[in-house]
This record gives structure tokens, C-alpha cells and sequence, in this order.
């Protein structure tokens, strides 16, 4: 990085000329162009370029403010981009909505701390210098890591977990078996995690495996209108009796799909809105953008409660086997939440599946997170199982 604090006044100014660091870029181009030899320079501007933790650039409105659009952080592509980016741009902001998907590039993709400016010294130029790297597939970032964690953290690396990371959070991408290196070796031929997939994935299909889910958006809607607000800006229907789910997406008013999620109703008066990881900022600004005279409350809880998927056929037997609860058809039909004991300690559990098999997400406070796992894990080697990425 040339510098971290950059003068209000620099804007378009250039820094001093370099011409020990250009003269071998110069020495190569005439070996592959030899009449730029002769041609002599006319101008040298040596001046910085913005570069973005992901290498994609900014743009769309800013989600802290109304009316404040941004274009920035080209990354060395803003001509090339300008023409495409400049259109979308204008039509946002003619239109009050994205012209086509720009989630790649929107604003809102990127999470508070990625302002840190340590983080953006040590992210910011692993991701410049790999730019021209092998693109090896699954490959991940190893600068600025361990930002965000979830309660289970300690205890799944000391299982074997091989973590990757997204939107700052540490998730376990895979596991490692016993003695065998728990990290990547990157390849473009089949990985090296290829075997151990096969097990998780096998194991959720046919007996029982357990994976965190707590870095999932959880977002915390009540108030005295919140159904009516939920019916709002969501197109599933929220007056459903209390501890229902709903799957369902967020519209905007062509009818495209802003936000996948899920909803379930805790109370009369309060919703919980669970999003992906990465669309977490996205998904609370759509709604804080659509809130109008709705009397609502709006709180990102994410970090206040640990998830962990219990997921395959033998799902229903391990809660069985931590929980005095009934998790029978007629007490936990599919599609609901109930709360719970759970050891010695209590937790919601959603009955919702995207495996294919029976499963249930538990939800627990982060202060009984690591008891939880503890728990589970402990009673679920009597039934095989397998934690899983």
C-alpha cells in the first residue's frame, strides 16, 4: 500500500516518478514490441489505484445513508468497467431499483469491519497479488483471518475442521481425519478433500452429521405491526400461529427476488428473519429502506446465538437423546420452532431441512453454545456422528 491516510486534497495529484520500478516493466515491453524503443515517453504520471478487500468495485446506494450513491474502488478495470457500471448506475438511481443482479458488485456486500485499516493493508494486498496468481479453484485468503468466530470454533478445529472464511466469519469448510493434514493442497485436479466430502455428505443422507451454522444472518423484527410489515416487504404470508417457519423471498416491485429466507414467528409481535452470511448487510438494509410508518423494531442478533445443524435420518434420536422435549410429527411438525432443555441448558430448535433428510437447525444462546456442542456431540457418538463443513 502507498498509504493508509490519504489528504482530503489529493484526488487526481500524482506521486513522484519512479522510473527504477517502471524501467523493468519498459525493458520487457520492447522485447516483446521493439519500436516502443524509439518511441520515447511523453508523459510519465505515476499515481495510486483503489483496490477493494475482494478485488470488485463499490457501487449502489450507500446503506448507511438516503440518496448518497457510490462508484469506487475500480480495482484497475474503471474503464474498462465505466460504460456497463455508469448505465446500471444511472438506471438505480432513476428507478429506486437494480437494473439486473449487481449483488457481485453492490455496496452492501461488503461487512462493517472491512473499514479496519489493518485489515485493509494485509487483505488488500494479498488480493492485488494473487490477481495474476493461479485462480486455483476453492482457493482461500490467507491474510487478515480470524476476524469473526463463532461459539464453536475452538472445538471444531480440535475435530479436524479445515476452515475457510467468508464475510470475515470462519467456517468449517471441511474436516481432516485423523492424521491427515487439515488444510488445503491446491490442485486442478480432483481435491484432496474430495474423500472426506463424500463422508459428510454420505453421512447426513443416510445416518446423522452436524455442521455450525451460527454465521447465518439472524435479524430480529417486533414491534406492534410486525406482521403487517413482514406481509409487507416479504411475499410469503407472516400471520401464522406462533413457533411457524416460513420460506420465503423478499420482492421488489418488478417482482425480483432481493433476499432469500427464512422467518419464523417467536411471539406475536416478533418475527426472526434468518439470512445467508454474505447477504446479512443487504437483507437489513432492504428492510430498514421499507420500514415507512410500519411501528417496528429492527436488530441484527447475529452473533447472539450459536447454530448448529443437526441434520439425516438419526437426527430425531440424538435430540431425543439430550432433551426431554417431544420431538415427535404431532409435537414438531415440520416447518416449526419450539424451545427446548437441551442438557442442561436450553435452545430453540427449527425443524427445517435443505439436506433432503430430517433435521433440525439448534438455535442457543452464545453464553451455552459451547455446552451445546459438548452435548451433542458427546451423545451423538452412540449413533456415528459425523461432524460436517
Amino acid at each position: 500500500p502507498w498509504r493508509l491516510d490519504i489528504p482530503d486534497a489529493f484526488e487526481f495529484d500524482q506521486l513522484p516518478e519512479d522510473f527504477d520500478h517502471f524501467e523493468p516493466v519498459l525493458e520487457a515491453a520492447v522485447a516483446r514490441m521493439p519500436m516502443l524503443a524509439d518511441a520515447g515517453i511523453h508523459t510519465f504520471f505515476n499515481g495510486p489505484e483503489s483496490f477493494t478487500p475482494d478485488d470488485a468495485y463499490h457501487l449502489g446506494l450507500a446503506p448507511e445513508m438516503d440518496n448518497v450513491w457510490v462508484a469506487a474502488g475500480f480495482n484497475s478495470i474503471g474503464i474498462q468497467s465505466a460504460g456497463g457500471a455508469g448505465m446500471a448506475l444511472a438506471q438505480w438511481m432513476e428507478d429506486g431499483q437494480k437494473p439486473f443482479d449487481l449483488g457481485d458488485v453492490d455496496i452492501t456486500r461488503m461487512q462493517p469491519f472491512q473499514g479496519n485499516r489493518r485489515y485493509l493493508r494485509e487483505r488488500s494486498t494479498e488480493t492485488l497479488g494473487l490477481l495474476y496468481a493461479d485462480h486455483f479453484p476453492y482457493r482461500q485468503k490467507a491474510t487478515a483471518r480470524g476476524v469473526r468466530r463463532t461459539p464453536f470454533h475452538r472445538q471444531l478445529l480440535e475435530n479436524g475442521a479445515v476452515m475457510g472464511e467468508l464475510a470475515g466469519w470462519e467456517r468449517a469448510n471441511w474436516f481432516a481425519r485423523p492424521g491427515q493434514e487439515p488444510e488445503y493442497s491446491y490442485s486442478w485436479k480432483r481435491q484432496n478433500f474430495f474423500d472426506n466430502v463424500a463422508e459428510e455428505v454420505r453421512a447426513v443422507r443416510t445416518n446423522l452429521g452436524m455442521y455450525d451454522m451460527s454465521s447465518f444472518g439472524k435479524i430480529r423484527v417486533e414491534g406492534r405491526d410486525a406482521t403487517a410489515f413482514m406481509n409487507h416487504v416479504g411475499g410469503g404470508q407472516y400471520d401464522v400461529p406462533v413457533g411457524k417457519i416460513v420460506y420465503t423471498q423478499f420482492l421488489n416491485p418488478t417482482g425480483g427476488i432481493e433476499a432469500d429466507v427464512t422467518v419464523t414467528r417467536l411471539s406475536e409481535t416478533a418475527y426472526l428473519v434468518v439470512t445467508p452470511a454474505a447477504t446479512r448487510l443487504a437483507d437489513e438494509t432492504w428492510m430498514r429502506r421499507h420500514i415507512g410508518e410500519f411501528n417496528v423494531v429492527i436488530t441484527d442478533v447475529t452473533a447472539g446465538e450459536g447454530v448448529l445443524a443437526v441434520m439425516g435420518p438419526k437426527a430425531r434420536d440424538l435430540l431425543q437423546a439430550v432433551s426431554p422435549n417431544d420431538f415427535s410429527n404431532a409435537s414438531n411438525p415440520f416447518g416449526t420452532a419450539q424451545d427446548i432443555e437441551l442438557g442442561l441448558g436450553l435452545a430453540r430448535v427449527h425443524r427445517v431441512t435443505y439436506v433432503g433428510e430430517l433435521g433440525w437447525e439448534v438455535y442457543v444462546s452464545a453464553d451455552m453454545a459451547a455446552h451445546a456442542f459438548e452435548t451433542l456431540h458427546a451423545a451423538g457418538q452412540e449413533f456415528g456422528l459425523k461432524l460436517c463443513g
